[in-house]
């Protein structure tokens, strides 16, 4: 390798680097301030924007930075989740949405995928198309025909207005379908001669060759749904049934409870992105390859 590819390689390298602390620093910063006590954050971030006396129109001060508290404290944690059980309700309101929408689409999608990839049949590209013009609609768009299908179900101010549309969204459809193409179809040909049915082709052979692309689904999934605020404000009008990225907006009069709240609210997203970033990365990569 010659000197200028290596240059090359270690600048970017470098630029990667930064830009990858720039994307963290949110992160850490909110996770340091949670554990500063309520005097700490009041003197780092309390006068903000104000201005000095005797001198109108400028600003007191930049807000005070630090990554390491002066003193560690949990008392906005034991104010969230002690003092405040409405959080931990709504946190079990998040996940009684996000989990049956990810189940309910990830086996949705992986069925209709298995058929517009290894199945032959006159229309397919036809309905793979009509897929894509669903994916291309704006939220807003999409909204409107929800909201008058789920009046007219009997399903406003119910879960069921939000997790019956998640369940049969066109996202994962796109991407299973692009991760089978992959797979050749030698080995359907193969059982087939063997005896095998679509089910047992499905559920023996298609299935456990994707597992990267599920579990990159159920990640990306989980992410928006979690952080889903327009469909429960329109769904939901009962606020002890909304989620909890609802209830964030909430808390910006208490800036201690709202780092916190912030920290266990993206902890789930971290944990499980960790635990799946392997085959997350994978079913990434792969999903976007022709077969």
């Amino acid at each position: 390798m010659s000197a200028l590819k290596v240059a090359q390689k270690g600048a970017l390298t470098l630029i990667l680097g930064a830009v990858a602390l720039l994307m963290l620093f949110p992160v850490v910063l909110t996770c340091a301030d949670s554990f500063m006590s309520g005097m700490e954050i009041g003197i780092d971030y309390g006068s903000v924007g104000q201005t000095e006396a005797g001198q109108p129109g400028r600003e007191a001060r930049f807000a005070n930075v630090k990554l390491v508290p002066d003193q560690a404290s949990l008392e906005h944690y034991r104010k969230l989740l002690i003092d405040t059980p409405d959080y931990l309700k709504l946190f079990w309101n998040s996940a009684g949405l996000v989990a049956p929408i990810i189940a309910g689409q990830t086996a949705a999608a992986a069925c209709a995928a298995y058929a517009l990839a290894k199945l032959r049949f006159r229309g397919r590209e036809s309905l793979f198309l009509a897929y894509l013009l669903t994916m291309l609609m704006p939220f807003q768009v999409t909204l409107v025909p929800n909201y008058i299908m789920a009046d007219q179900l009997g399903l406003m101010n119910s879960r069921g207005a939000i997790i019956l549309p998640g369940i049969f969204a066109a996202f994962g459809v796109f991407m299973l379908r692009q991760f089978m193409l992959h797979i050749p179809y030698a080995y359907i040909e193969a059982a087939k001669i063997d005896g095998a049915g679509h089910v047992r082709i499905f559920g023996s052979i298609i299935l456990p060759m994707v597992k990267p692309g599920i579990a990159a689904l159920v990640i990306l999934l989980f992410v928006d749904y979690w952080n889903m605020v327009e469909q429960p404000l329109v769904f939901l009008q009962d606020p002890f049934k909304q989620p909890l990225s609802v209830f964030l907006a909430q808390l910006s009069a208490d800036k201690g409870i709202a780092f916190a709240a912030s920290v266990v609210y993206m902890a789930p997203m971290v944990l499980l992105f960790l635990y799946a970033e392997t085959y997350f990365i994978e079913g990434v990569q792969l999903s976007g390859i022709k077969g």
